[in-house]
């Protein structure tokens, strides 16, 4: 078998993009752990897998296409699909976060002990 050595131009860029995926995902760790509530949470990590897949999945391509000796785009599709459903899936959880803390406090809060004055009485007594 034959060693399959990289040239220069393809380690050099792909090595740097593994090393910004990573340190992208490590930012977009620290700040999910470290932000104070769901609302400010959201954004690292969502930018983290984002960006992070997307050097990663531009690494794979340079190398893929490297060794095959013919361009490799279909990491492309990847991308693009990380790219529009992982955005889409943080602005669905914000919107629920931020209805449910609407209904949060538009909702009547109800004695401890079971009594709700809200209600009308039963028919039955």
């Amino acid at each position: 078998m034959s060693d399959p050595a990289l040239p220069l131009w393809v380690t050099v860029p792909g090595t740097l993009l593994l090393i910004a995926a990573g340190l992208l995902t490590l930012i977009g760790s620290i700040g999910l752990l470290r932000l104070p509530d769901f609302f400010m949470r959201i954004h690292p990590p969502t930018m983290g897998t984002t960006l992070g897949t997307g050097c990663v999945l531009i690494a794979s391509m340079l190398v893929s296409s490297a060794l095959e000796q013919r361009p490799v785009i279909h990491e492309i599709l990847i991308t693009v699909f990380i790219v529009m459903t992982a955005p889409v899936t943080a602005m669905l959880l914000m919107r629920a976060a931020v209805y449910r803390e609407h209904r949060k406090k538009a909702a009547p809060l109800t004695p401890r002990d079971g009594a709700d004055d809200s209600r009308p009485p039963r028919a039955d007594g």
